[in-house]
């Protein structure tokens, strides 16, 4: 962030009230207001000169609380990834991949994590590489929830079990929350919803399987602050400009904590 402009001197940077006209947050007015009711913080400090001028690429900014993108190159989008398609830019195999849904896009995206073939729902596209190394990294945790069909019928007892923690191979796991939403006729099938936030590979298709109702069909709704909705299976949408303040404001407090901690 600059200083605001100087006499005799080359202006450097964008003005604050006017990068956050450009990044739809409110009128260039508005915006002064905003500014000077201290409701703005640019990298974590509140700013009340209107002659505050910043790079729209490397300051972080805020308004109330809410992470700001301000650098327009940047782009975000929710895809409902069909069952049968990988989440790759190009599989090498030639399954079926996600240039199906990105080739047609003005700008070149990658997949933020991996939803395996199999299971289908929300996945994040972007060209932001530092957010995805944030969404990536181990230590973010962020929340997922999946809709699961599986075999057999489940009782709150199993329930219980998965939010306890069980044993798997790879190490403990549990569930953060789990509900049954249907038993269906004759229980051969049970819809249940499962929320935790670990990472690990096809961890929830393993958990159901472990405590011996395997998973029929899987279906993630939510990631973080991102919910699925009504998006079409195999349609594709750019975050509303709530649901990118929500995910950057929970990412970057968590890139700070690691950072922090590091």
């Amino acid at each position: 962030m600059t200083t605001p402009d100087q006499p005799g001197g080359a202006p450097e940077g964008v003005r604050l009230q006017k990068a956050l006209a450009a990044a739809g947050v409110a009128s260039r007015r508005v915006a002064e207001q905003l500014i000077v009711e201290g409701r703005v913080e640019v990298n974590g400090r509140v700013v009340t000169e209107l002659g505050s001028r910043i790079d729209p690429v490397a300051d972080k900014v805020a308004v109330d609380g809410t992470a700001v993108q301000l650098d327009q190159e940047k782009r975000y989008f929710m895809l409902n990834k069909p069952r049968g398609v990988v989440s790759s830019m190009r599989d090498e195999q030639g399954r079926p991949d996600l240039r199906r849904f990105t080739d047609a896009l003005d700008v070149r995206v990658f997949n933020v994590g991996r939803l395996d073939g199999d299971t289908s729902g929300l996945l994040l596209l972007t060209n932001d590489g530092e957010l995805a190394h944030v969404l990536a990294h181990p230590s973010f945790g962020v929340e997922k929830t999946y809709i699961a069909k599986v075999k057999g019928r489940m009782t709150p007892q199993t329930l219980q079990q998965l939010k306890r923690g069980i044993d798997l191979e790879d190490g403990p796991i549990r569930a953060d929350r789990a509900k049954i939403l249907q038993t269906q006729a004759g229980a051969a099938h049970t819809m249940v919803e499962v929320t935790l936030h670990s990472g690990r590979n096809r961890i929830v298709r393993r958990m159901l399987d472990a405590v011996g109702h395997p998973v029929v069909e899987l279906v993630r709704r939510q990631f973080g602050p991102l919910h699925l909705g009504t998006l079409k299976s195999g349609a594709l949408r750019e975050l509303t400009r709530v649901e990118l303040g929500a995910l950057l404001t929970i990412a970057r407090a968590a890139d700070e904590q690691r950072k922090g901690n590091g």
